[in-house]
């Protein structure tokens, strides 16, 4: 029944789908932890930025930035990334403009977390000397991170499924693999059947292991 799957590396288009996402994953909660930090400050210019950034990208099409990535900053603006291949500056290229995306969502879901932290415990750290930097990283974020572990896991399960974005610019994941086994045999049931079976196992338990670290960290208040 699925001698159709001979031939093709199907482990390891599922591999660079994995690479992506992770990639991506760390990236964008690094960005758009940063973001959620500017969106709370005391500077105007910076909860400017943050706020026109998230407003603006979140609202641009995925397709549209990854599309933008690599033909205005590769083939306009010799951006390659270090890179020395053309599926190597894609890939890193996809990766930078999956960061770029969900790092809005992160950030979001950030901000809503530190929403749910009591103002009186930034007051009362601030009475006592310390900066808001130091407010940030040892007060607010901490307990806005145990806060939200469900709504990223839902950004992170979201980005799973954002990468099959990166075929339109060539890179070789599930999504690409899975487009010319449909052009190239006739089993177009079974080879949905196998891709959409790929992602339940990769996104599946990824949801169950998260809701389980949000009741283990969650803030009794």
């Amino acid at each position: 029944m699925f001698d159709f799957l001979e031939g093709y590396d199907l482990l390891g288009a599922f591999w660079v789908t994995v690479q992506l996402t992770v990639l991506s994953a760390l990236g964008s909660l690094i960005w758009g932890t940063l973001l959620a930090g500017m969106k709370v400050s005391p500077v105007p210019l910076m909860r400017g930025f943050a706020t026109a950034y998230v407003n603006v990208v979140r609202n641009i099409p995925l397709t549209v930035l990854i599309v933008f990535s690599s033909l205005g900053l590769y083939q306009t603006l010799g951006v390659a990334l270090g890179g020395d291949d053309t599926d190597t500056i894609n890939f890193r290229l996809a990766v930078l403009a999956m960061i770029a995306y969900t790092a809005a969502f992160v950030c979001e879901a950030l901000r809503s977390g530190i929403n749910t932290v009591p103002a009186g415990q930034a007051e009362a750290a601030r009475a006592l000397g310390l900066s808001f930097t130091q407010v940030l990283r040892l007060i607010i974020l901490p307990q806005a991170f145990r806060a939200v572990v469900n709504p990223l896991s839902n950004v992170l399960i979201a980005l799973t499924k954002n990468t099959t974005v990166a075929s339109a610019i060539g890179v070789a994941e599930a999504s690409y693999l899975m487009k010319g086994m449909i052009e190239n045999e006739a089993q177009l049931i079974l080879i949905s059947l196998v891709f959409a079976l790929g992602f339940v196992v990769l996104t599946l338990p990824t949801g169950l292991i998260l809701g389980w670290v949000s009741k283990k960290v969650a803030v009794k208040r």
